[in-house]
């Protein structure tokens, strides 16, 4: 299993933080969050890496090595060129196309309990990790479950997506899609193909998006986070967040 971690965001709502390194690279207890999320992949027997970088990608090229040197992983790196113009989509097909065994894609600049990345890897579909506990805002990326339903201990759901992103009716919704998922080997060339045609559609499009028609035609267990705690990072008020939460977790 490989595991595949998105950081070449420009994080601007993050400045000046991110005037001259990427999200990614900001460091919380004196690791950064790259750092952090390979820990806790590593601690779901996850060894090989793919690690999207864009802006700044010369730093995040030149600390993998040493991260690589340091765990005895593998780790490789690849750009996305054009991240000041394109969004999460194209980033994942980069990574995506050179694979041929399961993934798991996350967002660089989540901090997640580790427990999170043990049950997606543990997860025998492709799967998703859904908060269903969080209070849910219009800036919440929600969805839809159609025909939901859960396994005997309500650790995981199934059923269809009916729809997803940010502009959700908030009663309606399902819970909330945290940047944490996997794709298993046959569900690969299908999950491609639908991102091909998100890009074509919109370079701009989240590969989020792609799991809607994924879930018509594959089986995708929506993977419960049950009171887990995570944050993304996207501005101020979540680094604070953020700080507070691996200190939570950590001491």
């Amino acid at each position: 299993m490989i595991g595949v971690i998105l950081a070449a965001g420009m994080g601007t709502r993050l400045r000046p933080l991110t005037d001259e390194i990427p999200k990614a690279l900001l460091e919380i207890n004196d690791i950064t969050l790259l750092e952090r999320m390979i820990k806790h992949c590593m601690n779901a027997d996850i060894k090989k890496f793919i690690v999207i970088c864009g802006y700044y990608k010369e730093k995040v090229i030149e600390l993998c090595p040493k991260l690589a040197e340091k765990y005895d992983i593998e780790i490789t790196t690849l750009a996305n060129e054009k991240f000041e113009v394109t969004n999460t989509s194209v980033s994942t097909i980069i990574a995506s196309e050179k694979i041929d065994e399961d993934f798991i894609l996350v967002n660089g600049d989540n901090v997640v309990d580790g427990k999170i990345i043990e049950k997606i890897a543990k997860c025998p579909n492709t799967g998703m990790i859904i908060d269903n506990y969080k209070t849910l805002n219009e800036e919440s990326f929600k969805l839809i479950i159609a025909n939901k339903t859960l396994n005997e201990d309500e650790t995981i759901a199934s059923g269809e997506i009916e729809a997803i992103g940010k502009g959700l009716d908030i009663p309606s919704s399902s819970g909330e899609f945290i940047g944490v998922s996997k794709v298993v080997k046959e569900d690969i060339p299908k999950f491609n193909e639908i991102l091909n045609k998100l890009i074509e559609e919109d370079p701009q499009n989240y590969y989020d998006f792609a799991y809607e028609e994924l879930s018509k035609i594959s089986k995708i267990d929506f993977v419960l986070t049950n009171g887990l705690q995570w944050t993304e990072i996207d501005d101020h008020i979540d680094w604070e967040n953020a700080n507070k939460l691996v200190k939570e977790l950590e001491e």
